[in-house]
């Protein structure tokens, strides 16, 4: 192996590890602090975390659109969100079958492929500009608020929770049920208990904005490093920078996503193994293009017009009606989803 190849390989090693590691620290610190100033557990799942694990794509492709080209970020994302649905959720559904939960499918899942739509019917002329990146963001401002305005009534998203937060949740709300003749002894305890909590909850904050910055900080350091060192050794080799983005920076920022879906599916958590991907795909059009969009116009090359557009598309009816048949991924679904992904990649390869 010649001193050209080995350096890309360990920048590109060293950089999803520490997009990774990066991610993981966003994420505990995010969703702590969030419970910590006040949002329900509910809430955190299908905003904080969803977007928090989007985190990389959107250094990945800000970073690769300033430095190297346009394509970088574009490809970054569609590759990104079509290796979410053929390879994040097919694994986890070959781990153990997915029950989909009505309020992602009526409220997650048609945003999901919304996004999708709107991201090819805007980019028809081949360019994503300043103005379609505003409509990206009014429109993710738009679902945020609606998942706010609802997520008091979501009983389903406590379970895209990781364990530990959750089950912090769950404890206050079985303290808050207490029944009557409880309400003055724990009026009295919490009394008693104010100073202590305040100067715990205190010590929490600190720690988890520690978290989030250092996650923050591994995050912009690992995708400079996989950009660059994706960049060289596959330039090296003859490849374009689209296919790039669409392969090997795709697959490295969608480790937190397989991570954290993975993870989910092992812990027999449905809701947070699908609700991620579901999440991450909808912030990574919205949020990410349409950062890198206001930033910087992207230009859309004739053949993703013709081929990873259609096919992210495609992707997408083919989740969604696995879901909506049965309202669950099963083992033979996650085999059909991790084929649908291998074909991608083969013809991409071609």
């Amino acid at each position: 192996m010649s001193g050209e190849t080995l350096l890309p390989i360990l920048l590109l090693a060293a950089g999803v590890v520490a997009l990774y590691v990066g991610a993981e620290l966003l994420v505990a610190g995010a969703s702590r602090l969030a419970l910590g100033i006040g949002l329900r557990a509910a809430t955190v799942g299908v905003t904080v975390i969803a977007f928090a694990t989007t985190a990389p794509e959107l250094f990945v492709s800000t970073i690769g659109a300033l430095n190297v080209s346009t394509d970088i970020g574009l490809g970054a994302i569609v590759g990104s969100n079509i290796a979410n649905i053929g390879l994040v959720l097919g694994v986890s559904a070959l781990i153990r079958p997915l029950p989909v939960g009505e309020t992602v499918m009526r409220r997650h899942v048609p945003v999901m492929g919304l996004a999708a739509l709107l991201l090819v019917v805007l980019g028809l002329d081949g360019t994503l500009g300043r103005i379609e990146g505003i409509v990206f963001l009014l429109v993710l401002a738009g679902f945020t608020g609606y998942l706010l305005h609802n997520a008091g009534n979501d009983p389903i998203a406590m379970d895209e929770l990781p364990d530990d937060v959750a089950d912090s949740e769950a404890e206050n709300d079985t303290s808050a049920a207490d029944g009557s003749g409880r309400e003055t002894s724990d009026a009295t305890n919490t009394a008693e208990t104010t100073a202590t909590t305040t100067s715990t909850a205190s010590d929490i904050t600190l720690r988890d904005i520690a978290l989030v910055l250092a996650g923050l900080l591994a995050l912009l350091v690992g995708s400079r490093w996989l950009v660059s060192g994706g960049t060289d050794l596959l330039s090296a080799l003859g490849f374009s920078d689209l296919f790039i983005g669409l392969t090997v920076l795709a697959l490295g920022t969608s480790l937190p996503e397989l991570a954290a879906s993975v993870v989910g599916a092992i812990r027999d958590e449905a809701g947070f193994a699908i609700g991620n991907v579901v999440g991450s795909n909808i912030y990574n059009i919205l949020a990410v293009l349409g950062v890198v969009a206001v930033i910087t116009p992207i230009d859309i090359a004739p053949g993703t017009l013709r081929f990873e557009f259609p096919f992210l598309i495609a992707v997408t009816v083919m989740v969604v009606g696995l879901m909506a048949y049965g309202r669950r991924l099963t083992r033979r679904d996650g085999v059909a989803l991790i084929a649908g992904y291998g074909v991608f990649i083969a013809l991409l390869a071609l």
